[in-house]
């Protein structure tokens, strides 16, 4: 009996619909999300990413770029420089506010101010090295760190989820004194992070690009050590920690490295998203026990305080 194979053409139409068929059955959460399964999440990504950075012609930015943020509810006024003066969409969305828009709440013991303008969409203690993702699902710290040793740290401590919108400004910025210990990046896929995928997907966040950055407080902050999680999603594979940790170093694709101690200080550049996405933070240490969250959700402001010592 003579076997043969299909046509390559016709071979290759199968396996892309097992592919489908596969993607749409095991996808978890609505049919939105089923659906999203079967998008190239990485390559749509770097093409936004490639697109969003090309200059656009001076007499199309106002229009274009105000279009844009008024379908968000981008608050142009809090901007450092006028819209005309942003030359593309990802300038628009990586902009600095104006001088001394974000102050920062005075330091008191332990204080942790926000990172980000952003919404707390799930806080609580890490217990069994594991957090809450949402609606029950968790994911494990040690995995969520991936390259950064010694998880146990924040054994006992809190994590705060902390989301990104297209309409928040994208800056993250150093939540506390201190100095920085360790930078890593992780390669992932890229997810969105919307409530429909964190209630959704399991180990969302162990499973999305990321960077990480860690620091030991000090000053008021002694006793604490706290990790900003900066995770991707679906359009935001930029996942930029600030220069200034880097010490001239390219961070890895997927490793990281010791940084000496440098010192930190609320309010400093600590990264950057492009597009908007997710934080988390992280607070362990030997007084983590002490800390306490005094904003477990809603909205929150670069500079606002969100716990410290009882």
């Amino acid at each position: 009996m003579h076997l043969s194979w299909p046509p390559p053409a016709r071979l290759a139409l199968v396996l892309v619909l097992v592919w489908a068929v596969y993607a749409l059955v095991w996808t978890p959460g609505p049919p939105s999300l089923r659906i999203l399964g079967l998008y190239p999440k990485k390559l749509g990504s770097k093409v936004v990413g490639w697109a969003a950075t090309r200059a656009l012609p001076a007499s199309w930015r106002e229009p274009l770029l105000g279009r844009f943020a008024g379908h968000y509810g981008i608050d142009l006024a809090e901007a450092e420089r006028p819209l005309a003066s942003y030359p593309s969409l990802q300038a628009l969305f990586t902009r600095r506010l104006k001088p001394g828009l974000r102050p920062q709440d005075a330091a008191i013991p332990g204080f942790l101010n926000s990172p980000v303008d952003a919404r707390i969409i799930a806080s609580g203690r890490i217990t069994s090295g594991t957090a809450i993702q949402a609606k029950g699902l968790t994911y494990r710290v040690a995995e969520l760190l991936k390259h950064e040793r010694g998880a146990e740290r924040f054994e006992g401590g809190h994590y705060l989820t902390l989301y990104l919108s297209p309409k928040d400004y994208h800056r993250i910025h150093v939540p506390l004194e201190g100095r920085v210990t360790a930078v890593s990046r992780v390669e992932g896929e890229l997810w969105p992070v919307n409530d429909a995928s964190t209630a959704s997907v399991p180990r969302l966040y162990e499973r999305n690009r990321r960077a990480v950055w860690t620091a030991l407080g000090a000053g008021a902050c002694e006793g604490l050590e706290v990790a900003a999680v900066l995770v991707g999603a679906t359009h935001v594979g930029g996942v930029v920690i600030d220069d200034r940790w880097l010490g001239g170093r390219a961070l890895p694709r997927d490793g990281g490295f010791p940084v000496s101690l440098l010192p930190c200080a609320p309010g400093d550049d600590l990264g950057t998203f492009e597009f908007g996405s997710t934080v988390v933070l992280l607070v362990g240490g030997p007084r983590a026990k002490d800390w306490a969250p005094l904003c477990a959700e809603g909205a929150v402001k670069v500079g606002q305080r969100l716990g410290a010592y009882r």
